[in-house]
C-alpha cells in the first residue's frame, strides 16, 4: 500500500502525517508513507485544499485532518481495495 500525504507547512503538516503513521502501526498494516509537497504531483491528483490523503493513487479526502482512530477504521474497512 502506497500512502501519500499532502500537507502545508505548519501544525497541519505534522498532524496528518503523524496520524497516518500512528494508524498504520495501531492496525498492524504495512505501507509506504510519503510526504508530498511537489506542486506537479498535487495538481495531478486535483487536490485543491490541504491536507489530503492519497492511497494507491486515489484521493481519499482533502481539506481536513482526521485523528488516528478514524484513519485506522477507514484503512481497515477498505483494506481489500488497497492491497
Amino acid at each position: 500500500m502506497k500512502i501519500e500525504v499532502i500537507e502545508t507547512i505548519g501544525k497541519a503538516r505534522s498532524t496528518l502525517f503523524g496520524n497516518v503513521l500512528e494508524a498504520l502501526k495501531a492496525c498492524g498494516m504495512n505501507g509506504k508513507v510519503v510526504l508530498v509537497n511537489d506542486i506537479k504531483t498535487i495538481l495531478k491528483y486535483g487536490v485543491k485544499s490541504a491536507p489530503a490523503l492519497i492511497v494507491n493513487g486515489i484521493v481519499m479526502f482533502a481539506g481536513k485532518t482526521l485523528p488516528p482512530d478514524k484513519i485506522m477504521k477507514f484503512l481497515q474497512q477498505n483494506h481489500s481495495t488497497f492491497s
